[in-house]
């Protein structure tokens, strides 16, 4: 099936060759999951004192294979499930060849967001039908693979970074918020001693560097899955900046100004949370101070000016 594909569509053809291998990778693991078992049951039943009760390991063996059976489904669900997906397909086609109204837009029940639904519908269906072959629901796409990061001089913060880059589920872009508590967790929790300054400069380089490697992931992605089976056909030209030194020359000025105010974006922004930080802890010391106990010592009385403790000025009794 992949040499098929790949004569139909030779542009593609590492795509199909990542799919291929990370198909043949999910098998490989199956195997030598299944065959470690056995392995060591051959290995204790060939000793010289074969015991006479079935081992703690072949019961495990047996029970994990009555487990796989009963989540695996029979072949009378699995086919059905593939005609339901042959079906979806033919109707996403269908929805992909009608041509869009401009009456159509706001029109709830459009063409175009019946094939959104559908796609969903059958990314849930497609999920379903690996569960029940028992097979990885990966399919080999750009967007799927790790991406790993050694952008600091610190490890901790790398795998920290790595990891909020790496999590499951959508393709999710962090911001710098998330970037700079993930740097800060990673040098509080593996003891750094790094100055708030310096942790600023790291967060800082690696939300730049993560964003654009998760950029050009995304953008592999696109080229890779762009369009339907109506662009099959399609091959893009040259690149007219190749030809057009003028173009060039625009295209380096429009990516120097628009790293120079990201840049400025960044500086600004973290400025921001240092003084919003900092009218924080003012706020909270002057709490402190406010609701802190005052020494207060009873007043004297002046003999000097004939005062007592209320200030006013003492009256001798007269006396009779």
């Amino acid at each position: 099936r992949v040499l098929a594909r790949s004569r139909k569509r030779p542009a593609k053809i590492y795509v199909y060759i990542n799919e291929l291998c990370t198909v043949l990778k999910a098998h490989s693991i199956k195997k030598k999951l299944n065959l470690a078992p056995a392995a060591s049951t051959t290995s204790e039943a060939s000793g010289p004192n074969p015991p006479t009760e079935p081992p703690s390991d072949l019961t495990n063996t047996e029970n994990t294979a009555s487990e796989a059976s009963r989540t695996r489904g029979s072949r009378r669900q699995i086919q059905r499930l593939e005609q339901l997906l042959a079906l979806y397909v033919a109707e996403i086609r269908r929805l992909q060849e009608k041509e869009l109204d401009l009456s159509e837009l706001d029109d709830p029940d459009s063409s175009y967001l019946q094939e959104a639904r559908l796609k969903r519908k059958l990314i849930r269906l497609f999920g379903r039908l690996c569960e029940l072959k028992d097979c990885s629901s990966l399919t080999g796409r750009v967007i799927e693979q790790r991406i790993p990061y050694r952008g600091t001089r610190y490890p901790e913060v790398n795998r920290r970074i790595e990891r909020l880059i790496n999590k499951p589920g959508l393709d999710t872009f962090p911001d710098y918020g998330d970037v700079l508590r993930a740097v800060e967790k990673a040098a509080t929790r593996h003891s750094l001693g790094l100055p708030r300054q310096q942790l600023q400069l790291l967060a800082q380089d690696a939300f730049r560097d993560v964003g654009v490697r998760l950029q050009e992931r995304r953008h592999l992605d696109l080229i890779y899955n762009f369009g339907c089976h109506l662009t099959d056909d399609y091959r893009p030209g040259v690149d007219p900046a190749l030809s057009d030194p003028t173009l060039a020359r625009r295209l380096r000025e429009n990516r120097t100004l628009a790293m120079n105010r990201l840049d400025e974006v960044i500086s600004k922004y973290a400025m921001m949370q240092d003084k919003t930080e900092e009218g924080e802890r003012q706020k909270r010391r002057a709490r402190l101070l406010g609701t802190a106990p005052q020494p207060s010592d009873p007043p004297k009385a002046s003999s000097e000016s004939g005062e007592g403790p209320s200030g006013m000025a003492s009256q001798e009794c007269p006396t009779t």
